[in-house]
């Protein structure tokens, strides 16, 4: 037989792995422990960042220090946290869920769809400072810090949140439900009202509530737009600085008193646990909305 035939392919031969498929098995298992360790990593950074805030704030916390004010407690500074938060959704909610619609059943694919969603991803990759600095310019330079100031800020960084979030939603309602309202002879625009955005409805809350949690954790806006106020008294007026957790907890902890570094510890672990809980709820929220959309 010739040296030609002694290599020559068999196919009735048992496959066996050749250095190449063992190269990219070894490559495989580095990528998937690579990847594990970064999951792992994160997180244990994350455990680590709630441990130590639970376990230096949880002393701090009481019942007077959730409904009093100073000089021990912080209900101002929720309060005030909720009214900031609560004007930026009600700008940000509904200019987010527009946008999502238009770009989902009007300009889809085209290039006004691609300009708008690259604009939305560099606001939201814009640093939360620089949204403070340019709406001080605009709206406080020269005049006195107002709450108001600071929910224009934070409803920037809702925005392309919501916006996003939205569109993602939007794109997971059936599009037999839109050909079935077209084959009826219905308008767009009762199409969209009547039938994509309810069926979405659930996933848009879900993006709102998670842009919610990112906005009421976000502090330097707030310092430069409404950190000059009275923390003794409760407030709901949003044309003047109200009282917020973020600028109470930066004020505490730059105070040289070990009362004021508990009460800052107490009023990070509320914050906190407000985040949390606000973003398993969006969690579970959207899976169930993705689980009515899809099943």
């Amino acid at each position: 037989m010739s040296a030609a035939g002694e290599h020559s392919f068999d196919p009735t031969a048992p496959l066996t792995p050749s250095g190449n498929l063992r190269r990219r098995r070894a490559f495989s298992r580095l990528a998937e422990y690579g990847a594990t360790g970064a999951a792992v990593l994160a997180v244990g950074v994350l455990a680590i960042v709630v441990y130590t805030v639970a376990a230096r704030g949880l002393p701090a916390i009481d019942l007077e220090f959730l409904t009093t004010s100073e000089p021990t407690g912080i209900l101002p500074a929720i309060v005030g946290t909720v009214v900031i938060v609560a004007l930026a959704t009600a700008v940000a909610m509904p200019v987010g869920v527009l946008t999502a619609l238009y770009l989902t059943e009007f300009a889809s694919g085209g290039r006004i769809d691609r300009v708008v969603r690259l604009t939305l991803d560099l606001i939201n990759g814009v640093p939360s400072i620089v949204i403070g600095i340019v709406i001080f310019r605009l709206l406080v330079e020269g005049r006195p810090q107002f709450a108001f100031a600071g929910s224009v800020a934070l409803a920037i960084i809702e925005l392309p949140l919501i916006a996003r979030g939205s569109q993602e939603v939007l794109l997971l309602v059936p599009g037999s439900l839109r050909e079935a309202a077209e084959a009826l002879g219905v308008s767009r625009w009762r199409t969209v009202l009547g039938i994509t955005l309810p069926s979405a409805m659930g996933g848009i809350l879900t993006s709102t509530v998670l842009a919610v949690a990112r906005a009421a954790g976000e502090t330097a806006p707030l310092i430069l737009l409404s950190s000059v106020f009275d923390p003794r008294f409760v407030s709901f007026n949003p044309s003047e600085a109200l009282p917020n957790i973020p600028a109470t907890i930066f004020a505490l902890s730059e105070e040289a008193n070990p009362e004021g570094f508990a009460r800052a510890w107490g009023s990070s672990l509320v914050l906190l646990s407000a985040i949390l809980f606000a973003s398993l709820a969006a969690r579970a929220l959207l899976g169930r909305s993705r689980a009515r959309m899809t099943g």
